[in-house]
């Protein structure tokens, strides 16, 4: 039986940001792009969201939504700092760690021998810690596997933590509702909802064939989720290969120019992600991807291509041709150079 651990930092820029300057301390605060950029948030503190603020969002409407809203630029060398900070409080307590990116990871604490082998006391550990020596919180969720470890952070954010020991696991996520399982979006959830499916006991009613038909490969593992299973191990050297974002629309998209409309606001998106990497990655081929109102769908990225809003509009271009349909999703990103032990990671470093 393994033992999780899922660290999650509570708005973790904005947190950063209220730290060094105690003047934002206690008002709707924003990192992210300027307005009349066409920028968007990449995080807000709690005071933000309060006003409808959220992650994402495009400033303007934000600033529409909270005209009080302090933005300011992000600075990731800071936020990378202090990410770098939390891992070594991290590997105090075990090696098997798999970031997710600089506010969130994965550790498997199953055969540490700190505080008698107990996953919830060195939770404890490292929020006190990271509280004390960081001086920002974090959320922390302790569970048999990933999957539960991931929504236990989320349970009683900010500046949690919530445990799901292995005989409560059955009781737990037989009343989750299916719209807290990893890949279950608006489309999916609503599906759901129409078939009468609302939390994991309803889906435990449907047998392994009978969600594959309704769901294709993804029911296998709703089949398995609904059952609290899952059996991924913490990957230590687990590398991306790309960096995506991508929007299912509420209405689908009827041409081409309406599909170009939302490009800028995606790069924006996607350049929030790329900006959360950390040194040992180069951006290397930009790609697009568009799933049709059919739900077919086409992927196509160019070698050599720079990643400005001019290519991108063009490789659009050229994915759009392949079908020619209303679009109901949209999706940027970027295949990814991992430098890690070659020798283009030496020059980073160099003064």
């Amino acid at each position: 039986m393994r033992k999780i651990i899922h660290i999650d930092c509570d708005c973790f820029y904005a947190a950063i940001e209220m730290r060094d300057d105690p003047r934002l301390a206690g008002r709707p605060l924003a990192v992210g792009g300027a307005a009349d950029r066409r920028g968007v948030v990449a995080t807000c503190n709690y005071e933000a969201r309060a006003w409808g603020v959220r992650s994402a969002m495009p400033m303007g409407q934000a600033l529409k939504l909270c005209p009080d809203l302090q933005v300011v630029r992000p600075r990731m060398d800071a936020y990378k700092a202090v990410s770098r900070e939390i891992h070594a409080i991290f590997r105090d307590y075990t090696e098997t760690i798999e970031p997710l990116s600089l506010d969130e990871a994965y550790l498997d604490v199953s055969d540490s021998p700190h505080f008698d082998g107990s996953a919830t006391r060195i939770a404890q550990e490292i929020r006190r810690r990271v509280s004390q020596e960081l001086h920002i919180t974090v959320s922390a969720g302790v569970a048999p596997n990933k999957f539960l470890a991931k929504i236990a952070s989320d349970w009683r954010k900010p500046n949690g933590l919530f445990v799901i020991t292995p005989d409560q696991v059955e009781e737990f996520v037989a009343a989750l509702p299916v719209s807290k399982l990893h890949g279950v979006g608006k489309v999916t959830a609503s599906k759901m909802e129409r078939l009468g499916i609302v939390s994991c006991l309803d889906l435990r009613e449907r047998s392994k064939l009978a969600l594959a038909r309704d769901f294709g490969s993804f029911g296998e593992r709703l089949w398995s989720l609904a059952r609290g299973i899952d059996e991924r191990a913490v990957q230590v050297d687990s590398r991306r290969q790309s960096v995506s974002v991508e929007n299912t629309f509420d209405k689908d998209l009827p041409d081409l120019a309406a599909c170009l409309e939302h490009l800028p606001e995606l790069l924006q998106q996607l350049d929030t992600r790329m900006a959360r990497l950390d040194d040992s990655y180069r951006p290397d081929k930009p790609f697009v991807k568009i799933k049709f109102h059919d739900f077919s769908q086409t992927t196509l990225e160019q070698a050599g291509a720079r990643r400005d809003l001019e290519s991108y509009q063009r490789l659009l271009g050229a994915a759009f041709a392949r079908g020619g349909k209303p679009v109901r999703l949209l999706g940027v990103g970027v295949r990814l150079l991992d430098l890690r032990g070659r020798h283009e990671q030496l020059e980073l470093f160099a003064p």
